[in-house]
């Protein structure tokens, strides 16, 4: 059975490139992005990893770590980040988990349970599907997942986007249409009657009779 949002996060412990952590105590109070990679030394998530370090800074503004995993040892990490800053210009400075048997990559659903107990000898076609994003809250609980092909590099300002989301109708009964950016109009959840509306925003606007837009409530 696949992970599902709302689901409490696989916590697990795993040797990375800061050492031995425990995934629930690592994230602490605050909010997580797993990504995973399915090899190491590979052009596509060379990029995404480098792209990742250089918007660390975006993630701290928002209480949220980032970790990444591949299906490679720790010390294969070590040198790849080499590799990683030659071609981003960006140094990686968070962790990576090593995942040389392949358990957290089982235990996340990216591959199946009869793929074999050691990274050795895998090709990055044989991990294909250890190409997921997970958004995790101080709860623990996932609320967001996205899966891309190898050959699709991923658009981490989104992540960005969808938990600027995710951070802000936590806090209040609204949603986000599509295209949403930090700052425009949000639309009034249906639990919330038309008078409730006017004390909690003031004023919004009725597109449909189920679609209300106001604007976007401060922090």
């Amino acid at each position: 059975m696949g992970l599902r949002i709302n689901d409490t996060a696989p916590d697990f412990t795993a040797e990375t490139t800061h050492g031995t952590i425990n995934f629930h105590e690592w994230i602490g109070d605050g909010w997580a992005v797993l990504f995973s990679h399915p090899k190491n030394f590979t052009p596509v998530c060379t990029t995404e990893l480098g792209t990742m370090a250089g918007l660390e800074g975006e993630f701290k503004k928002r209480n949220a770590k980032i970790i990444g995993i591949s299906v490679d040892p720790v010390e294969d990490h070590d040198r790849w980040k080499a590799d990683i800053q030659k071609a981003t210009g960006f140094n990686v400075d968070y962790p990576l988990i090593g995942d040389k048997d392949l358990k957290v990559a089982k235990l996340y659903d990216m591959l199946p349970a009869d793929a074999g107990d050691s990274s050795q000898g895998r090709t990055p076609a044989d991990n294909a599907t250890v190409r997921s994003v997970y958004v995790i809250g101080p709860d623990k609980q996932i609320k967001l997942v996205l899966t891309y092909p190898m050959t699709t590099g991923r658009n981490f300002d989104e992540i960005l986007r969808a938990i600027d989301s995710i951070q802000l109708t936590a806090k209040h009964q609204v949603a986000t249409p599509a295209n949403w950016k930090l700052g425009e109009d949000v639309i009034i959840t249906a639990a919330v009657s038309n008078e409730d509306a006017i004390k909690r925003f003031g004023a919004f606007e009725t597109i449909l009779p189920y679609l209300r837009k106001t604007k976007q409530p401060s922090a």
